[in-house]
């Protein structure tokens, strides 16, 4: 059998393109949903505040004073979150180190 010329040859559609779906996520609509749950979340924190402004007395390393309570566990998680953060940041460092050198 010989093969088939060119002109011969049936010409095979290319595939249709991807139909992009407007409802698709993007980064706009990945911030917008950011911005609501900050919103969200900072009226949490504000009605948290508002409940407990009584004083407490708090002791740290010989330092000793009155704060309110909300302000005094803001503070403790915030110290908190600093230090996971720092300890997963050395983590990542010291991962990409070992990555390059292999």
């Amino acid at each position: 059998m010989s093969e088939p010329t060119p002109e011969e040859t049936p010409h095979a559609d290319p595939p249709p393109a991807p139909v992009k779906d407007p409802l698709r996520r993007s980064r706009t609509s990945g911030a917008w949903f950011a911005v609501i749950l900050l919103a969200l979340l900072l009226l949490l924190l504000v009605i948290f505040i508002g409940q407990n402004t009584q004083d407490v007395q708090v002791s740290f390393l010989g330092w000793e004073g009155q704060a309110p309570l909300a302000v005094a566990l803001l503070v403790a998680s915030l110290v908190g979150i600093m230090l996971a953060v720092v300890a997963g940041s050395l983590r990542i460092l010291q991962l990409r180190r070992r990555v390059r050198r292999t």
